[in-house]
Order: C-alpha cells, then structure tokens, then sequence
C-alpha cells in the first residue's frame, strides 16, 4: 500500500522528532521473523524507550538530513528495522540481546555522537552499563576511601579502648 505526499511528509517529521530527541539510532535487518518475535521485540523495546519502526528507506535518508544520524544513510537499504534511543545504550542493548536469541534479526549498523557504528561498534555500544549502575559504581568508588578509613579509625578507638581497659585494672591493683 502506498502512501501518498501528506503520510509521507507526516512519517517523515515523526522521524524527524524522534532523531532530533535520540542519542543512537541501530539498524537490523529483520527478513524472516515471525510476527510473534517482531512483537516481543517492539514490547521489550518500549519498555526500555526505545523507539523502534519499519520504514521506507527512502523516508528515513530524508528524516535524518541534517542529523548526527545522516553518516549512515548509505547502510539504509533493504527491510530494516529503526531504532531510536534516547539513551545511549538502550537501543543498542535492546537489537543486541534480541538478535542473540533470534538469528534472524541481522545488526546492520547505527550511529552515536555523530559518528556511523558497525556491527562490532553497536555490540560495543550494547555492552556498556546502564546510567544507573554507572553511577553506582562511580558512588561505590568515591565512597571505598571514606569507609576504608572509618574504618581503621574505627579498630583504632576499639584497641585504645581494649587498651585502657586491661591498663586500668592492673593500675588498681598496685595502688
């Protein structure tokens, strides 16, 4: 079914917004998976927020004019499914750990920062912790000195304390 001039210019700026507020966009190539996959999919990647859409390759060169996502526009060719992600990682993550268990669905590429991704380049993207637990780490890490010397700090006050309590009674005792 085609679509005419005014479904176009209406995919064409929905894509649009979506790359304007994305950080990555990943490809894959989606030739024989089944419905029920290709919804498992789409489920696991809006819970994530990642948008993901089959489209016209054509529409989607023209909705990333402009964009750091126009370095790839030259890998958008066949049936491929879109991926965008405001966070750096989720789409990435998202394609990645789907076509582990689906060899169907084939990564393509994508694009981060303005610069294109291979295949290799978007695993590497996808093996990257989560924010959150970046931060924690980060936090863990600032934290490890702190806690260290509270506690020696701690064992210290707790020998001195042992200390003068074995140092007291013999006092008692000669006096």
């Amino acid at each position: 079914m085609s679509l005419n001039r005014s479904e176009k210019e209406a995919v064409i700026s929905d894509v649009t917004g979506l790359a304007a507020k994305a950080q990555t966009l990943v490809m894959a190539e989606y030739r024989g998976i089944t419905v029920a996959d290709m919804t498992k999919l789409r489920s696991t990647a809006r819970s994530n927020g990642v948008s993901l859409s089959v489209l016209k390759n054509t529409l989607a060169r023209r909705a990333v004019v402009g964009s750091g996502f126009e370095v790839v526009s030259d890998l958008m060719t066949g049936p491929l499914i879109y991926g965008f992600s405001e966070d750096a990682v989720a789409a990435a993550r998202v394609v990645a750990d789907f076509s582990k268990t689906n060899d169907k669905l084939v990564i393509r590429g994508g694009a981060y920062g303005g610069k294109a991704l291979d295949v290799n380049g978007v695993k590497q993207l996808a093996s990257i912790p989560s924010k959150e637990v970046l931060l924690a780490q980060l936090l863990g890490l600032m934290q490890s000195p702190i806690s260290r010397t509270a506690r020696v700090l701690a064992a210290l006050a707790e020998q001195r304390g042992a200390g003068a309590a074995e140092a007291a009674p013999a006092e008692a005792v000669a006096a």
